[in-house]
């Protein structure tokens, strides 16, 4: 786990405001929990920007930069964050600096540092620009799938997915999936029980779980069988869905007993055990941050049978769906509850 990181969001002229307020408001809060816990803020948050001040956003938001990047980087080195967040462009992502020379170097030295880049929506622009993403999958806000395709035609476009992740290259194809992405961020940086306190503060009902809405190269070819990892993305992003192994089979163009082999020899598993799990899975992440009631969050998950969902949800946690919302919910309100003794 981290103990500490330096973060830079990327602005621009016409930058959609969100797509810089959002990760700030949830990185804040991140710093905001260590604070509650008397612990040092781990992170260093700056905004930098292309242009010259006053940074002006879509939204007609003037923002107060904390560095212009005015300078040729050999002349005076631009930072190298841990962490760079690249913001979307209202118009024509192009016209927002992405071209510029010095902008494709200091990109290409960030990532030669091991800086974790993640483009907001259009931002991926920027990623291509510096030929970070040839080879690789990405993604982009969907009015600009034909063009970013016919522009580089050597990445791996993922139209089907809202996120990608390529090493330590994030693209994603809307703010609120950039939303997603940094609560991964956060909890994989410092924890999943920080990440949890900071979703609660941000409509929790709405968020995805990362995993279940990620394209990962590494993920996805680890077991070099790419037929079942696309079966694997499909069933993903589909989960919800009412899904026949038999079907799943001849998506692949393999026959069903085919399809359990390869699929059993690539995963360890069976399918329909390995849809089980990313069920389940998505289960208890309802459970845990929404209202939902329990035949809802079952027919979200795709079982049409609450009690055989409340079944399965039991042989794989030991704890009935009621219950387990019940015990996790007091395990989150006391720790709040002894936060708060004492401070009035």
């Amino acid at each position: 786990m981290s103990t500490f990181s330096h973060i830079a969001l990327l602005g621009f002229r016409q930058a959609l405001t969100t797509s810089l307020s959002l990760p700030i408001e949830l990185l804040e809060a991140c710093n905001q929990q260590f604070t509650r816990r008397r612990q040092r803020p781990p992170i260093k948050l700056e905004l930098l920007s292309l242009d010259p001040p006053p940074l002006a956003t879509s939204g007609g938001l003037v923002l107060q930069a904390d560095q212009w990047l005015d300078a040729e980087p050999e002349s005076a080195p631009w930072p190298v964050p841990d962490i760079l967040i690249i913001a979307s462009r209202w118009r024509h992502p192009l016209r927002g600096g992405a071209q510029r020379p010095e902008v494709k170097q200091w990109l290409q030295q960030l990532a030669s540092h091991g800086c974790e880049l993640c483009a907001v929506g259009t931002g991926s622009y920027f990623l291509a620009e510096a030929g970070l993403l040839d080879g690789r999958a990405a993604t982009t806000h969907w009015h600009y799938f034909d063009d970013f395709e016919n522009r580089y035609p050597r990445i791996k476009l993922q139209r089907d997915h809202l996120i990608t992740e390529a090493g330590k290259l994030y693209c994603t194809g809307s703010v609120n999936s950039a939303a997603d992405l940094v609560i991964h961020l956060i909890d994989r940086h410092w924890g999943a029980d920080i990440a949890h306190q900071v979703t609660q503060q941000f409509s929790p009902e709405s968020r995805r779980p990362f995993a279940n809405q990620a394209y990962r190269s590494e993920h996805n070819l680890r077991h070099g069988d790419e037929v079942i990892a696309l079966a694997q993305s499909w069933m993903h992003r589909h989960f919800g869905d009412p899904i026949r192994i038999d079907d799943l089979a001849q998506r692949s163009g393999l026959s069903q007993r085919s399809f359990q082999r390869r699929f059993q020899r690539a995963c360890g598993q069976s399918p329909l055990q390995y849809l089980q799990q990313i069920r389940l899975d998505s289960a208890r992440e309802l459970l845990q941050n929404s209202n939902l009631p329990v035949e809802e969050i079952s027919a979200l998950c795709g079982y049409t049978d609450a009690s055989y969902f409340s079944k399965l949800f039991k042989q794989m946690n030991a704890i009935a769906p009621g219950q387990f919302r019940q015990n996790v919910r007091r395990k989150l309100f006391s720790a709040d509850d002894r936060f708060y003794e004492g401070q009035d």
